[in-house]
């Protein structure tokens, strides 16, 4: 079988370089032409590769996945990377090829193979137009709700109102409910501060805290303030000097 002229698109290294391994290992199935950083790059690339088919992150900064293939002129198969809501996922899972919630596994994507495999339409065109429409209607300001997190092959969704505060790491980002317990997601904070709903804070470079859960506000050297959380661990976390201006306007602090 003729190996499938692949692109993989998504602003996440490690999301990429962890995509493109696992494509790897399905001997030859896959033959990985390009990849991009973000949706510009990646529809010049398209356009002009033509590839079978496509690994589309959709959040991504300057255009979306979403927005990015408005500017396509070749449509390929798609397969979207994504950490969108069910009732979402159920409709991109009938207007385009797949969807992938990261971080993907093998035996996730191996599913995405079968499908690809059975796939006849040679023209994927008018799906990309019913999916672009969907999500005009239904996602252009829609803010998460839930945060996936995978446990083998489940994913279980983690409700925003349950969360404390998200802390990035070295390779991924951290998030922690209010009952002291630790999740992972592969979201970066960037993604995260743009989709969270508006209680959520960015108060440091490396954390995003749910206001809402704040109980305590400290005051800390250099215009630093210490943030006391109303969680099972009574959380201290250090604002940064950077973002104290816009806690103080928020908190009411003088």
């Amino acid at each position: 079988m003729k190996a499938f002229t692949t692109i993989v698109i998504d602003d996440e290294p490690i999301a990429r370089q962890r995509l493109i391994r696992l494509l790897n290992e399905f001997n030859g199935l896959f033959s990985i032409v390009a990849e991009a950083q973000n949706g510009i790059e990646g529809a010049t690339l398209i356009n002009q590769l033509k590839p079978d088919v496509i690994f589309l992150d959709i959040q991504m900064p300057g255009k979306t996945g979403f927005e990015m293939l408005e500017l396509l002129e070749h449509i390929p198969q798609v397969v979207f990377c994504t950490a969108y809501e069910e009732f979402a996922l159920r409709a991109f899972n009938t207007l385009a090829l797949d969807y992938l919630v990261k971080p993907v596994e093998k035996d996730r994507l191996q599913l995405t193979i079968e499908k690809l495999k059975r796939s006849t339409d040679k023209s994927p065109q008018l799906q990309v137009v019913e999916l672009l429409e969907l999500v005009r209607q239904q996602t252009d300001t829609k803010k998460l709700q839930s945060i996936p997190h995978k446990i083998g092959d489940r994913v279980l969704l983690i409700k925003t109102e349950n969360i404390a505060y998200f802390e990035a790491n070295e390779k991924y980002v951290e998030f922690f409910t209010i009952d002291g317990k630790k999740y992972l997601t592969e979201l970066s904070l960037k993604k995260l501060i743009d989709r969270l709903p508006d209680n959520f804070k960015q108060v440091q470079r490396g954390c995003i805290v749910n206001m809402d859960c704040v109980k305590e506000y400290r005051k800390y050297f250099r215009g630093k303030y210490i943030l006391v959380l109303d969680d099972l661990n009574n959380t201290k976390l250090e604002t940064g000097r950077s973002f104290s201006d816009g806690l103080k306007e928020l908190m009411v602090i003088e």
